[in-house]
C-alpha cells in the first residue's frame, strides 16, 4: 500500500488518513475484480450461446444464454442471506475473503469448461452451476464491502466513501470490455470466437491472487470489533433482520430504493448494449467502444453524487434518478436508433412491416429447454423478422389464415411448417427467407448498421446520459442502505433488499425486455419494464422511506 498518500483530502477538505485510503482502495479493488468476473459472461453472451447452447436454435440459444446470465442474479439474494449472516456473526473481513475466492475459481473454471460439442448437455448444466456459484459469491461480496467501508467512514462522509464501492460495478464492466477488445484485436475475430474468448476468464485467477493478497492485509471493521468485544453481536441476524419490525424496513428498502435503482442501472448499461447489438445491428466492437467511452465519462459522477448525498441527502438524488429515467427512456432509445442505425427508422416509416395472421397461431416464442418447435406460419414469419431486427406489428386475420408479411405494399407469403418432412421444411424455409430478404432489402431495411452512418458522438452522448442516470441512483444507495439498519444486523439486512433488487428486478431485465420485444415486434416495448419499476420505486420511496444522511450508525 505504499502508493497511498496520506496527504490527500476528501471533497470537504478533511484529511483522508492512510488507513481510510487503504480501506477504500482494498475494498474497491477487490470488488472491481469480482464484478469483472461476473460481467464477462454478460459481455460474451452471444459467443457463449454458440459454445454451450449450440444444440438448440439460434434465437432460443441466445435467450437460454441470457437466462444463464440471469441465473447468477437469481441466487444473489440467497448469497446475501448466507454470507450476510456469517458477516454479522463472524466478521466483515473474512466473509468477503471467502466470497472472492468462490467467485475467482468459478470464473476460471468457465474458461476451461468444454463446449456443448465436446460433452453435450453437461456443458450448459455445468456452466449454469458455475453461474450460480458466482451469484452466491456476489450476494455476499457487495454487502460486505459496502458495510466495511461505511463503518470505517467518519460521520458526514459515508456517501463519499461508499461511492467508491459504487464505481466498482461499472469499472468491472469496463475492465471486462477492455480485456475482451484487446484479446479480440490481438488474435482476430475468428480465433477469438473459437477459443480466445476463454482468455479473459482464465485471467481471473491472476486477479483472484491479487485480490486475496490485498484483502488479507485489512483489519476488521472497528464497529463490528467493538460490538464483538462488548458481546453484543446478533445470535440470529436472519430472524432479527426479516422477522421483526426491521422486516418492514427491508421490504420498503427493496420496493422504494433498490428495485428502481436496479432497473435504471441495468437499462443504462446492459440493456443499452444489447439494444445496440441485437435490435440495431451495430457491430460488437463499435458497441463495446461506445459503451466503454460512456462508462469512462460517466463513472466520476458516482463519486459526485455520493458526495452530494452527504450534503442534500440520499433520498432526493435516488428518487430524481428513477423519475427522470422513466420519463426519458423512450426518447433516448429512439435517439439511439436515429443516430446508430437511421435506416431502420427510415424504412419503417416508408414501408412499415405488418404480419397478417390468425392471433391464435402466434406463440410467445420462449423455450429455454429447446424442445418446442415453433412451426406455425405466424411463428415462422415473426421469428424471421425478430432475427433480422425489423420492427413489425401484427394484424388480425381470419382463423385458419396462413400468415403473410406486408413490407410496405409487398406481400410475402409464409408457410405452415407443422408436419413437413425435413427436406420440404428446409426448402420452404429457404424460399421464404429469400423472398423476405429481397422485400426487406428493396424497402431499405439494413442487415447491419452502416458504419458510415453511425453518428458516434451523439450515440456516445446518449449512452453517457444513461450512465449518469445510473450514477444518480447508484452513487448514494450504499450509504442509504447502511444507514437504514443497526450495526448488529447491518450486513444481513442491507444485503437482501440490495440483491433482490439488483439480482431479480435488475438481473432479469434483459431477458424480460427482449421477450416483450419479440412478442410485440416493437423494439422499444421492452422499456416498459424498467419504466414501470422505476416509477413504483419513486412513489414508494418518496412516501415511505426516510432520509438517513444525519443518522449515527455507531449503534
Amino acid at each position: 500500500m505504499a502508493t497511498i498518500s496520506s496527504a490527500t483530502h476528501d471533497a470537504n477538505g478533511v484529511p483522508l488518513t492512510r488507513g481510510h485510503k487503504k480501506v477504500i482502495f482494498a475494498s474497491s479493488l477487490g470488488t472491481v475484480f469480482e464484478w469483472y468476473d461476473f460481467y464477462l459472461y454478460g459481455s460474451l453472451a452471444a459467443i457463449i450461446a454458440a459454445q454451450f447452447f449450440s444444440g438448440v436454435n439460434e434465437t432460443t440459444g441466445f435467450i437460454f444464454a441470457l437466462l444463464a446470465f440471469a441465473a447468477g442474479f437469481a441466487v444473489r439474494p440467497f448469497g446475501a442471506v448466507v454470507f450476510g449472516r456469517i458477516g454479522d456473526m463472524i466478521g466483515r473481513k473474512y466473509t468477503f475473503l471467502v466470497t472472492i475466492v468462490i467467485m475467482g475459481i468459478s470464473t476460471f473454471l468457465v474458461g476451461i469448461l468444454p463446449s456443448y460439442g465436446s460433452i453435450g448437455i453437461a456443458a450448459p448444466i455445468i456452466l449454469i452451476v458455475l453461474r450460480l456459484l458466482q451469484g452466491l459469491a456476489l450476494g455476499g461480496e457487495y454487502g460486505g464491502a459496502a458495510t466495511y467501508v461505511a463503518e470505517h467512514a467518519p460521520h458526514g462522509k459515508r456517501g463519499l466513501y461508499t461511492s467508491f464501492i459504487q464505481t466498482t460495478a461499472t469499472i468491472g464492466l469496463l475492465l471486462s470490455l477492455v480485456v475482451i477488445l484487446v484479446v479480440r484485436e490481438s488474435i482476430g475475430v475468428e480465433a477469438f470466437n473459437a477459443w480466445g474468448w476463454r482468455i479473459p476468464f482464465l485471467l481471473s485467477i491472476v486477479l483472484l491472487g491479487i485480490s486475496v493478497w490485498i484483502r488479507l492485509q485489512l483489519s476488521e471493521s472497528p464497529l463490528f470489533q467493538q460490538m464483538k468485544d462488548e458481546g453484543k453481536l446478533s445470535k440470529a441476524p436472519i430472524s432479527e433482520s426479516f422477522f421483526s419490525k426491521n422486516g418492514r424496513i427491508v421490504l420498503l428498502a427493496l420496493l422504494g430504493a433498490t428495485a428502481g435503482q436496479a432497473v435504471v442501472w441495468y437499462a443504462g448499461q446492459f440493456y443499452a448494449m444489447y439494444f445496440l447489438t441485437q435490435s440495431l445491428k451495430v457491430d460488437s466492437t463499435t458497441t463495446w467502444m461506445l459503451i466503454g467511452g460512456a462508462l469512462v465519462l460517466g463513472t466520476p459522477f458516482f463519486v459526485f453524487f455520493g458526495w452530494l448525498s452527504d450534503k442534500i441527502g440520499r433520498k432526493p438524488i435516488v428518487m430524481a434518478g428513477c423519475l427522470v429515467a422513466a420519463l426519458t427512456y423512450f426518447p433516448l432509445f429512439q435517439g439511439l436508433t436515429h443516430y446508430a442505425n437511421p435506416a431502420i427508422g427510415e424504412a419503417s416509416r416508408a414501408a412499415p412491416v405488418v404480419v397478417v395472421a390468425d392471433p391464435e397461431t402466434c406463440s410467445f416464442q420462449f423455450d429455454p429447454v429447446g424442445k418446442k418447435k415453433f412451426t406455425s406460419s405466424c411463428d415462422i414469419a415473426t421469428a424471421a423478422l425478430a432475427k433480422a431486427g425489423v420492427p413489425y406489428t401484427v394484424r388480425k386475420a381470419d382463423p385458419g389464415t396462413v400468415a403473410s408479411v406486408m413490407v410496405g405494399e409487398t406481400a410475402v407469403q409464409s408457410y405452415e411448417g407443422t408436419g413437413l418432412d425435413a427436406a420440404t421444411a428446409t426448402a420452404s424455409g429457404a424460399e421464404f427467407g429469400t423472398a423476405m430478404k429481397a422485400a426487406l432489402t428493396s424497402a431499405g431495411y439494413p442487415e447491419k448498421a452502416d458504419p458510415a452512418r453511425i453518428n458516434k458522438p451523439m450515440v456516445l452522448a446518449i449512452l453517457t446520459l444513461l450512465v449518469i442516470y445510473v450514477t444518480m441512483v447508484y452513487g448514494p444507495i450504499a450509504a442509504w442502505l447502511v444507514e437504514l439498519f443497526p450495526t448488529r444486523i447491518r450486513y444481513t439486512s442491507m444485503s437482501l433488499p440490495y440483491h433482490i433488487g439488483n439480482g431479480w428486478f435488475g438481473g432479469f431485465l434483459p431477458t424480460i425486455s427482449f421477450a416483450l420485444v419479440a412478442a410485440t415486434g416493437n423494439i422499444y416495448y421492452g422499456l416498459w419494464y424498467p419504466i414501470v419499476i422505476a416509477l413504483m420505486t419513486f412513489v414508494v420511496g418518496t412516501l415511505f422511506l426516510r432520509e438517513t444522511k444525519d443518522v449515527d450508525i455507531h449503534h
